[in-house]
């Protein structure tokens, strides 16, 4: 009556925030989506998801079909991964949660490699604007880029990163450049939306310690870092950004890095995982590939070759 691909569909679907949502993830159009999903709950006779405008919903059945089926799905997986493991292979299903913009670029890649070497490997990986609301049980990895609040998982630290600060020349030579972190008040700053961090509170420290928060008040602002970067290349306004997404552009001269005498927090590439005591094969071969991606497309900013601007 159920199939584990049917189960991987269903746990996608109740992942998701909405079904076009579910649709992105699955590569699929979002009727394709309605109506597998109609034909699922049409075999078990039983409504799964309670369809309010255009969010996702599930019924009481939906939860304790969501809840067994990621406990099966996780058990098939051990169970690929002791029997490949006798064949000296690694096998089963993957779940990767990721950001976005990250997961894009150097995350889909690493995925894909993983199938490559291991053909016996299946995967799903999730990028998400919020991947911090998805369910713990809902992934095996993880990646995470900024501040980790108190966490009780397993955490590697795949790659440094650092935040900065920065504007197109376009930009600056209408307006400027700050020459202190105060003087970010009366400039057009450019806000990303992410993780539940408060965005619009800018903080700093100096060269000897010292330490400065500017409240901005962006002039734009977006969920998706692709068009924050767009707007600011475009001289739209100053942004904090992640230095893997702006390396190319700073050594470019597209950007220009702002007051270098000044340091935003970090934001490190971390890979979290369930506190699970055994681990699979294909996880610790997804992070292996992981890291070879980011070693093979290094970002590096330096203030040697990007140019700065202020004080």
């Amino acid at each position: 009556m159920l199939s584990s691909e049917d189960l991987r569909f269903f746990l996608t679907v109740a992942a998701a925030r909405s079904l076009a949502d579910a649709a992105r993830t699955l590569d699929v159009t979002p009727p394709a989506v309605t109506q597998r999903l109609a034909a699922l709950e049409k075999r078990l006779g039983i409504r799964l998801v309670e369809r309010t405008g255009r969010r996702v919903g599930l019924t009481d059945e939906g939860h304790l079909l969501a809840a067994r089926g990621r406990r099966i799905c996780d058990e098939i997986g051990l169970l690929a991964d002791a029997l490949g493991s006798r064949r000296g292979v690694v096998a089963g299903h993957l779940r990767v949660l990721a950001p976005l913009g990250f997961g894009h670029r150097y995350v889909a890649p690493a995925v894909a490699r993983v199938r490559r070497d291991h053909p016996e490997v299946t995967a799903t990986l999730t990028l998400s604007d919020r991947p911090g609301r998805h369910a713990e049980d809902s992934w095996d990895v993880m990646v995470h880029i900024g501040e980790l609040r108190d966490s009780a998982l397993v955490m590697q630290r795949i790659a440094s990163n650092r935040r900065i600060l920065c504007a197109a020349p376009a930009y600056l030579r209408r307006r400027g450049a700050p020459s202190r972190p105060q003087d970010l008040r009366d400039h057009e700053c450019i806000a990303l939306r992410e993780n539940d961090e408060d965005v619009t509170l800018w903080r700093f420290t100096g060269a000897q310690g010292e330490t400065a928060s500017v409240r901005i008040d962006p002039v734009l602002a977006s969920t998706e870092g692709s068009v924050v970067h767009d707007w600011a290349v475009a001289g739209m306004g100053i942004m904090v950004r992640s230095e893997w997404d702006v390396a190319g552009d700073l050594r470019a001269g597209r950007l220009v890095a702002l007051l270098p005498a000044w340091r935003l927090p970090d934001a490190d590439v971390i890979a979290l995982l369930p506190s699970r005591e055994v681990r699979s094969a294909r996880t610790s071969q997804f992070l292996a590939c992981l890291r070879a991606q980011v070693r093979a497309h290094p970002w590096d900013a330096g203030q040697d070759t990007a140019g700065v601007a202020g004080n």
